[in-house]
C-alpha cells in the first residue's frame, strides 16, 4: 500500500507526538513545551528551566510550513495561511517556535514569516484560491496568491475589487466577510478532487486527508483539530459501523488507523490519500477492501449534528 491510508494525516509514517514530553497525558503536538521551555499556563504541569507567556504574532506569507524541529528538511506537519494568528515563544537563530491560535499546534516556522505587527482581519478567501495585484486590474502581473482559508484586511471596496491593508486588490467574489460561511462543508471538500496529495498540506497546491476535513469545516464556520486522530476523539457523536456499509448520509466522517474520509452520500467517499496520490472520490467498498489489506477495517464513524455553522452563505 503506499503512503494515504496509514499515517497521521493518511500516510504511513507513524502518528507523532502522542506521548507527552513531561506532564502526563499532555500532547506536546497541542502544548508548547520542552525541557527547556514552557508555555507559563503549564507552570506547575510540566518541569521546564523556564516559562514565558509568549508574543502574539500574525502570518505574513502565503503559506507557511510549520515542522516539528528547526529544520528545513524535516516534514511539514501542517500549514499556516497569511493573516493567521500565532503565539510566538521562542527565537532561535532564523526559527520561532510558536503555537497556531486556530487550533493549538505547536511547531517552528522561520521567523521571517511572522510579525509582531497584528493587523485584525475583516475577510477570508472563499475560493479554492485568489491572486492579490498590485492595482484592480486582472492583466497585471499578481503580486502574490493566497488559498482558500487566508485572512485578509479589507480597506475599501471599488470597481469589483477590494483594496487590502496589506497592499494590492483581490477580486470581491473571492472573499468573504468572516461572519458568512459555506453552507455545506462537503460542497467545499469536493472542490479539492484531483488536488495532489501533500503530507501536511492544507490548500489545493497539495492537500492531506485530515487537511481536507479541517479546512473544509473551517470553511463552514466549524471549528475542527488538525490530525485525523483528533478528529476522531473530538467531531461530531459516534454512529455504529454497519456491517453492510448501508445507512450513512452525506458529511459522515470515516475513520481508519490514522485516515480519514467524507462521505458525499451513502455511497461515496471522498479522500486525499496516497494510494491514488490525490484528492478521490471512490466507493466506500473499495476503500474499505483496499485499506484492509494495510491498515484495517473501519475504527469510527463520526456523523456532525449541522453541516455548517449559523450564517448565511459565502
Amino acid at each position: 500500500m503506499s503512503r494515504g491510508e496509514t499515517g497521521r494525516h493518511g500516510g504511513s509514517l507513524p502518528i507523532r507526538g502522542v506521548a507527552p514530553r513531561g506532564g502526563e497525558g499532555l500532547d506536546p503536538r497541542r502544548h508548547p513545551c520542552r525541557p527547556d521551555l514552557a508555555c507559563e499556563t503549564l507552570r506547575g504541569i510540566v518541569p521546564a528551566d523556564r516559562y514565558v507567556t509568549g508574543t502574539r504574532c500574525q502570518i505574513v506569507r502565503a503559506t507557511v510550513p510549520l515542522r516539528a524541529r528547526p529544520d528545513l528538511s524535516a516534514g511539514m506537519d501542517t500549514e499556516l495561511l497569511f493573516g493567521e494568528m500565532v503565539r510566538l515563544y521562542d527565537v532561535s537563530g532564523s526559527w520561532g517556535w510558536v503555537q497556531l491560535e486556530r487550533d493549538r499546534y505547536v511547531g517552528y516556522v522561520p521567523a521571517n514569516t511572522i510579525s509582531e505587527r497584528l493587523v485584525p482581519t475583516t475577510h477570508r478567501v472563499r475560493s479554492l484560491g485568489t491572486f492579490v495585484y498590485p492595482k484592480p486590474d486582472i492583466k497585471l502581473p499578481p503580486l502574490v496568491h493566497l488559498p482558500l482559508g487566508a485572512e485578509i484586511t479589507v480597506t475599501r471596496t471599488h470597481d469589483g475589487f477590494h483594496e487590502l491593508a496589506s497592499g494590492g486588490f483581490v477580486v470581491v467574489r473571492h472573499a468573504a466577510e468572516h461572519a458568512n460561511h459555506a453552507r455545506d462543508f462537503v460542497e467545499v471538500a469536493e472542490r479539492f478532487i484531483g488536488t495532489p496529495y501533500l503530507w501536511g498540506g492544507r490548500t489545493h497546491i497539495g492537500i492531506d486527508c485530515s487537511g481536507l476535513v479541517q479546512l473544509s469545516l473551517e470553511a463552514a464556520g466549524l471549528d475542527a483539530p488538525r490530525d485525523s486522530d483528533m478528529q476522531r476523539e473530538e467531531l461530531g457523536e459516534a454512529v455504529p459501523v454497519p456491517p453492510d456499509l448501508e445507512g450513512l448520509t452525506r458529511g459522515d466522517l470515516i475513520f481508519w488507523k490514522g485516515h480519514v474520509g467524507i462521505m458525499s452520500d451513502g455511497l461515496m467517499l471522498l479522500h486525499a490519500n496516497a494510494h491514488h496520490m490525490a484528492v478521490v472520490f471512490e466507493t466506500l467498498p473499495e476503500a474499505v477492501e483496499r485499506i484492509a489489506k494495510a491498515s484495517g477495517n473501519i475504527v469510527a464513524v463520526r456523523r456532525l449534528a449541522a453541516l455548517s455553522a449559523s450564517g448565511a452563505s459565502a
